[in-house]
């Protein structure tokens, strides 16, 4: 897998990073931080693993394969716990929840690819 061939899929990982990283920053400077601790903890789960996917991707590891389907189910975590404070008006989760879904749905596709 060269990163040429995954150029698509390394934007939206990348993407994910920073998204998550925003949300879980945005989070603890909310008022009631105890609330989205859960949220917190998933933002930084799901950015540590899509900047390893990312990586594994862009040097084309034989491990990237058997890593995908776990990054896209840390997305998927993320997206649907974003999506609850989403709900109460929390944009930077909107936004977040956006990004881990699209993560997920690549990385899946590229999982039965």
């Amino acid at each position: 897998m060269a990163h040429e061939q995954n150029t698509q899929l390394l934007n939206l990982l990348t993407n994910c990073v920073t998204e998550c990283n925003h949300c879980a920053s945005a989070c603890l400077e909310e008022e009631d931080v105890k609330m989205l601790t859960k949220c917190i903890k998933l933002d930084l789960d799901c950015a540590d693993i899509c900047l390893l996917m990312a990586g594994y991707l862009a040097r084309g590891s034989e491990h990237a394969e058997h890593l995908m389907s776990e990054c896209a189910e840390i997305c998927q975590k993320c997206a649907a716990e974003c999506e609850k404070h989403a709900a109460m008006g929390m944009e930077h989760c909107r936004t977040c929840a956006e990004a881990c879904r699209q993560c997920a749905e690549a990385c899946m596709q590229m999982v039965h690819a």
